[in-house]
């Protein structure tokens, strides 16, 4: 590490690993990699060879991460959090795994609050935000694991970047958002208290069978940034779809209010898609 670096220390796996694995924690081990393709292709791998859940893949840097469409996400090493978490949801039925990314959403909107003091909402379906601009990114992927369907939830946050390193305009990073003059947040702190949020959530959306409407429904939607923006959907077979968002139903898909090409008014509902929010007025 060169004085350069001060500001952004490597991942502690060992106050990690103490902090996250005691007693019947749904986190069992903490694999820490200085650097790493696609922390998703390393959980994936490790479910395919027989890994249980509750395993966490952290990279210091992350080299070759994905996001939603295969689109490549990169960051400059020690400015980000690039972790993949091991689950087997087994109790809750398929129809009901859409839920994941937006418990994941909350999770991390929540974390960050904990550990920063950063207010944080969540971008249906799977961006974290603050103040419109992204922070956060989830990717999340049903793999056949050697005992049955799993899922590997990965997550991408940004937390040392100074501005002339962000990915783009909209981007942010938690460094920019605690203020200047504030420490830049330490990577360790932040990490735990987001999985330890995850970990509740996570294990109580489980317990009910993954039944949205004892409890996740409502606190995504006190969260959701996109309820009641005008936004633009873009699917993935090139069409788009404009109108305002009502909710976020019971199945974990945006409803949408626009018109047809006669002018019509019409309500979708959407399980796939970007969402690009419209700006808002001064």
């Amino acid at each position: 590490m060169t004085f350069d670096d001060l500001d952004r220390p490597p991942l502690d796996r060992d106050a990690l690993h103490e902090a996250l694995t005691r007693g019947a924690s749904l986190w069992r081990r903490v694999d820490l990699h200085e650097a790493a393709g696609s922390t998703n292709a390393l959980a994936a791998a490790a479910a395919r060879d027989g890994e249980a859940e509750g395993l966490v893949v952290v990279a210091d840097h992350q080299t070759a991460g994905r996001g939603r469409l295969d689109r490549v996400w990169t960051t400059p090493p020690g400015t980000a959090l690039t972790f993949s978490v091991l689950l087997t949801p087994a109790p809750v039925p398929a129809e009901r795994w859409p839920w994941l990314p937006l418990l994941t959403g909350v999770a991390v909107a929540e974390g960050v609050r904990r550990a920063t003091g950063v207010a944080a909402g969540v971008k249906w379906p799977n961006d974290v935000l603050v103040d419109d601009r992204k922070v956060a990114g989830i990717l999340v992927e049903r793999v056949e694991g050697a005992h049955g369907p799993a899922a590997v939830v990965g997550v991408g946050l940004n937390v040392g970047m100074r501005a002339g390193e962000l990915p783009a305009a909209t981007a942010t990073s938690l460094a920019l958002e605690v203020g200047a003059g504030e420490a830049v947040p330490d990577r360790t702190v932040v990490l735990r208290e987001v999985l330890r949020t995850f970990e509740a959530l996570y294990l109580e959306w489980r317990g009910e069978a993954g039944d949205p409407a004892r409890g996740l429904h409502a606190s995504y939607l006190r969260r959701c940034v996109s309820v009641d923006r005008e936004v633009t959907v873009e699917l993935p077979d090139g069409t788009a779809f404009a109108g305002t968002v009502t909710s976020v139903d019971a199945s974990g898909a945006l409803v949408v209010s626009g018109t047809d090409d006669a002018g019509t008014p019409v309500r979708r509902t959407f399980h796939a898609g970007d969402v690009v929010h419209a700006r808002r007025t001064p």
